[in-house]
């Protein structure tokens, strides 16, 4: 029951929603390696990580956090079904006389697992697209840790590709005719593999180091080697890259865990442009998964050295080294965490953070500007409005319409109306423009040219109510001004 003036239901729920997310990271984690204090440091550290704070004060990102939680669901029950299949092949390979009779055991006892794993990836779908690659991110928890891939693992996860397909498809639809898409032979092709390689070394930056975080990071301008985020990130996957194959040779964790991450946030690295921003932190709230195994495996390793077994002196040294090495860690984030919290207290304070990182981001402006008009504060909408506008003087049709907006609050209709017109020159079929310019022609005593104006705004929504009810106040006026 929140509302806009009162969001402290909405931060609750997500919140809620963010602890038991954690809660399941740490029991998937104690089921693929067993060891149940390292599971919950490796927890506690999700947890506390600045980079998960987007997610929990932005009230429009509980689909995040409801994807996160049904996904986690969907690999819990996908671990408890390949387990169930684990165990029934050893009671096969032992009691080989009964095997059909087991095998008939075993198909009762794991189906109701697969069906909850299908089930819960359906509303993880159903939350946010982007939970679409689960079923290839079983299939690398297939190569390691579970280590049971095989032609079988394939067939068994056609149903997830199939219901995994069809909201692609609907995505793609849905995005292209609301928001917006941009494919990459629009925009070249060359910027696919910088963009790749930028986000790359970028998110792995963030994750190690997580200063200076954002909700806006700003496609670098020019997208070429002259900039020195991309050509990092460009000389440091190339480096990264053959690192991860070559650590096959003794391990499947670094590969399989980083291939893991870089699936699970494919379907947000802009291949198909949706988004003004080249990243962003709650796009890594999920994939993050794929480097916590790795990062749990190493701890589960080194708490478990064969050099370190036979002496308890060394294993308890050891144990002690890794529970020190989170706490300092989980220090640093919470400090981190609390620092960058401050930014979200309320929306003006939160774009003014933004815009100290992003200084040229001219939909940052755009925001600043509506958060003001919010409040009141119409004359500094104003300036915001006109700092994107001079940013970028070809904007988007919405900028000029809410600077109309701002200048109608004042009073100052032939200015609104220059606002709405120049809104009008850039997107002829806003249909919240004509309407707006007909109320500001209203206001203004030009009775006629509001009555055109909505009926324009009607000719493009037929449907738009707003409209259809006011039309009759301009034509009233003009019929009493003409009796006088």
């Amino acid at each position: 029951g929140g509302r806009v003036e009162n969001l402290l239901p909405f931060h609750r729920t997500s919140l809620a929603l963010h602890v038991t997310n954690t809660a399941l990271i740490i029991v998937l984690l104690y089921l693929l390696f067993g060891e149940v204090w390292i599971a919950a440091a490796i927890g506690l550290l999700f947890g506390l990580h600045p980079m998960t704070v987007e997610t929990i004060p932005w009230v429009g990102e509980r689909k995040t956090l409801l994807a996160a939680f049904f996904a986690l669901w969907s690999l819990l029950f996908y671990l408890r079904y390949t387990h169930a299949h684990t165990v029934i092949a050893a009671r096969n390979a032992t009691h080989t006389k009964a095997r059909a009779n087991i095998q008939s055991t075993a198909d009762r006892s794991t189906w109701g697992f697969y069906i909850a794993c299908l089930f819960f990836y359906l509303l993880a779908l159903m939350s946010k697209p982007t939970s679409t690659p689960l079923p290839v991110l079983m299939l690398l928890l297939d190569f390691w840790p579970l280590k049971r891939l095989k032609w079988r693992s394939f067939f068994e996860k056609i149903p997830f590709f199939i219901l995994g397909g069809i909201f692609a498809i609907i995505t793609y639809i849905s995005q292209t005719n609301t928001a917006g898409s941009t494919l990459p032979t629009e925009t070249g092709i060359w910027r696919i593999p910088l963009i790749l390689c930028h986000n790359i070394i970028f998110y792995l930056y963030k994750i190690i180091w997580p200063a200076n975080l954002s909700s806006h990071y700003p496609f670098p301008t020019p997208l070429n080697l002259s900039q020195p985020m991309v050509l990092a990130g460009v000389i440091g996957t190339c480096i990264l890259i053959p690192l991860l194959l070559i650590s096959l040779r003794w391990t499947r964790a670094a590969f399989t865990g980083w291939l893991f991450f870089f699936v699970a946030i494919l379907p947000t690295m802009q291949i198909i442009g949706f988004s003004n921003v080249i990243a962003s932190d709650k796009f890594a709230y999920i994939p993050s998964f794929g480097l916590l195994m790795v990062l749990t495996s190493f701890l589960c390793s080194f708490a478990k050295n064969p050099r370190n077994l036979s002496n308890l002196g060394l294993k308890f040294a050891s144990s002690v080294a890794v529970i020190l090495f989170v706490l300092i860690l989980a220090s640093a984030e919470s400090i981190a965490t609390r620092s960058y919290l401050t930014h979200w207290r309320n929306s003006v304070g939160l774009f003014q953070y933004m815009l100290s990182k992003a200084p040229n981001a001219p939909s940052l402006h755009n925001n600043l500007g509506n958060a003001y008009l919010r409040l009141g504060r119409y004359q500094d909408a104003i300036e915001a409005y006109k700092q994107a506008i001079r940013i970028k003087a070809d904007l988007a049709a919405e900028v000029y319409d809410n600077l109309g907006n701002a200048y109608l609050k004042l009073s100052r209709y032939q200015e609104a109306i220059e606002a709405y017109k120049q809104a009008i020159r850039i997107k002829p079929d806003l249909a919240e423009s004509h309407y707006n310019l007909g109320v500001a022609h209203n206001s203004d005593g030009h009775y006629q040219d509001s009555i055109e104006a909505y009926k324009q705004a009607i000719r493009i929504k037929p449907d738009y109510a707003e409209a259809l009810l006011i039309l009759g106040l301009p034509m009233a006026r003009l019929v009493a001004r003409r009796r006088r």
